[in-house]
């Protein structure tokens, strides 16, 4: 059975869900009357806060973490369709032993020129789906509250004592995605 949570909301991964090795990390959004192309990443951060290697930065142009334990599955430009639009698949067992959390952003391509914004969005999800069980872990609705964002901290995971905790963050801005590059690498 599904969770659903709510910003700020924590699940201790390794203890709720001991078997859960393979995950899905699903984003979907409907675009309503605009045509708004998104972008899923995934920040790999070691103990320092920073990626330890370009490649540990995961998105349309990287789609595969050296240690092989992300993998982004390829963009989605549209939005159009039911389900998932864009997709993270992660090994937990293959996550380099310095990686400590893992921040899943999504932005919008070109937000600041073409005028968009996550307040435009409507149906905006992210979800963890265990891919060996076939079930949904949980999910979480982001609310309609992100007006003049150009970016949303999804959710991300933590390892704490060697085992893996999701949060819900749902923080949005309006820096561009290039402005959480330059934090993080």
């Amino acid at each position: 059975m599904s969770i659903s949570i709510t910003k700020g909301s924590s699940l201790n991964l390794t203890r709720e869900e001991p078997t859960l090795k393979k995950i899905m990390i699903g984003l979907g959004w409907d675009t309503g009357h605009y045509a708004m192309d998104l972008d899923a990443s995934a920040f790999m951060l070691a103990k320092n806060g920073k990626i330890p290697a370009d490649e540990y930065f995961i998105f349309y142009n990287n789609l595969k973490s050296p240690d092989g334990s992300l993998q982004h599955t390829g963009d989605n430009r549209t939005g159009e369709g039911e389900g998932d639009d864009e997709m993270i698949l992660a090994n937990m067992d293959l996550v380099h032993p310095d990686i400590e959390e893992i921040l899943i952003l999504v932005s919008i391509h070109h937000a600041k020129l073409r005028e968009h914004h996550f307040g435009q969005l409507k149906n905006a999800f992210i979800r963890l789906y265990d891919v060996d069980n076939k079930k949904e872990i949980l999910k979480y609705k982001l609310e309609d509250t992100f007006q003049n964002c150009t970016e949303v901290e999804f959710g991300k995971f933590q390892k704490i004592n060697n085992e893996w905790r999701f949060t819900a963050q749902g923080n949005g801005t309006a820096k561009g995605l290039q402005s959480f590059v330059d934090m993080y690498a």
